[in-house]
């Protein structure tokens, strides 16, 4: 019997995709606009930040760029945040680089130096591989841009109180860069904070879920395979029994729990039992309690294959800061969408699209500790997949370029909404409290 040498994979139905994209179309047709029964900014304050924005946007769009050409992966991103750091500089602004516990970070800010405070935040890490295929070259250009242009405002005699701080945040790709900031105070002081992230649609609230990372590691005992396979014990059976009970776990996780995991160290030869084995698991869900639980179930899984096998076991929990969930203020992301609205664009509410298309941001672990938004802005086409070489192709194009202006602008609104409407501030903080108040990120996985 003659078997063929290789073969191709078979490429997935696209009639899931397809059902999504009707049913999205569908929703988008009955949602209701998104609304906010808040003054914000005087019409005044709003009409100079347009035109600051409209005069920054070419040397917005050639930061963007930069970046794009030249991305620098998670705690590198050294020329990023020099560039930020120079372009601020020749608008007068002095930026620290380096504060808050991370070389690559960055802090600027603007106005009295009181509160309110709003704190803008510039992400700028890309991917190994593929570079800008999340976007990160427009959340930092937008960000930087509304901070100017906020301090075009402040320079005025007719100033809002208050303050605006623009926080470079290295290493959100799996390295929690925000959450080490928040630790070393950057956070300290902040009345809300605000981002932008750009998506294939617009929506005000789209679901992030928190995530953990598990490294299990089994210590069997050597033997040879053939001769002697009674004398050993295979840490192998116990990853692979360890990713069977994971598999199974899923059929009874809620809506939205996400468990996915590799073999990082299966053994060296087949005929020696491997004496070390080792996976590496990240796990998500919607909430911190639901996440808390789902780590409880699929901790007791990695332990039972331990027993299961006669193999000995080290669990490593986190060896970087595990994301939360956001908790979006949909206050403040009303006016977002608001102003998008004044830019041609149609921003969705949660629903629209499936929650289930989402992964995680360590933007979640700033939004149990103040007010946040983190809303979706389209630069690509419906269905264009982040973390993939097409979005990138976006981050760097036309759609791109747009969402730089557009989330420069929305940003800077927003801000200037808050600080200027205390009604407004006063709504945003009763929402906060009653969906919990600060939480107590650092040791809310050691109960």
């Amino acid at each position: 019997m003659t078997c063929p040498e290789h073969g191709s994979p078979l490429q997935p139905s696209r009639a899931h995709d397809d059902a999504v994209a009707r049913e999205t179309a569908v929703r988008a047709t009955a949602a209701e606009p998104i609304t906010s029964p808040h003054d914000g900014a005087p019409a005044a304050a709003r009409e100079l930040l347009d035109t600051a924005v409209d005069e920054l946007s070419g040397e917005l769009l050639e930061l963007s760029h930069g970046l794009h050409a030249d991305p620098e992966t998670a705690f590198t991103e050294h020329r990023s945040v020099a560039a930020v750091a120079a372009l601020l500089g020749r608008h007068g602004v002095a930026a620290e680089v380096g504060g808050h516990g991370l070389e690559t970070a960055l802090r600027a800010e603007a106005g009295s130096g009181d509160r309110p405070t709003v704190a803008v935040l510039a992400e700028y890490d890309a991917l190994p591989g593929i570079g800008h295929g999340c976007g990160h070259n427009v959340i930092c250009a937008a960000a930087v841009g509304a901070f100017l242009a906020l301090a075009r405002l402040f320079a005025r005699d007719d100033a809002p109180p208050g303050t605006v701080r623009l926080l470079g945040t290295p290493a959100e790709e799996g390295g929690g860069g925000k959450e080490t900031m928040a630790r070393a105070g950057a956070f300290d002081g902040v009345d809300a904070a605000v981002m932008v992230h750009p998506f294939a649609h617009d929506i005000a609230d789209h679901p992030f879920l928190g995530r953990r990372q598990l490294e299990v590691t089994y210590h069997g005992v050597a033997a040879h395979a053939s001769a002697q396979p009674h004398r050993g014990r295979n840490a192998l059976d116990a990853v692979v029994l360890g990713y069977q009970g994971v598999a199974m776990l899923r059929q009874h996780l809620p809506d939205g729990d996400r468990v996915h995991g590799i073999v990082t160290d299966g053994g060296q030869v087949p005929n020696v039992v491997p004496e070390r084995a080792a996976a590496r698991y990240y796990l998500r869900s919607r909430d911190p309690e639901t996440l808390l639980d789902l780590t409880t179930r699929v901790q007791a899984i990695a332990v039972g294959a331990a027993t299961m096998t006669g193999c000995g076991y080290t669990l490593a929990w986190d060896p970087k800061p595990p994301y939360l969930p956001i908790r979006h203020n949909r206050t403040l992301a009303a006016r977002w969408a608001v102003h998008q609205a004044q830019r041609g664009r149609t921003v969705w509410p949660r629903g629209v699209v499936p929650e289930s298309e989402t992964g995680s941001t360590d933007l979640g672990n700033v939004s149990l500790r103040v007010p946040a938004i983190h809303p979706m802005l389209a630069i690509a086409e419906p269905g264009t997949a982040l973390h993939t070489l097409e979005f990138a192709e976006a981050a760097g194009g036309p759609g791109g370029d747009r969402g730089v202006v557009d989330g420069a602008g929305g940003l800077a609104l927003v801000a200037a909404d808050l600080l200027y409407d205390a009604g407004l501030r006063e709504a945003v903080a009763a929402e906060f409290a009653e969906a919990g108040g600060p939480l107590d990120v650092p040791s809310f996985f050691d109960r």
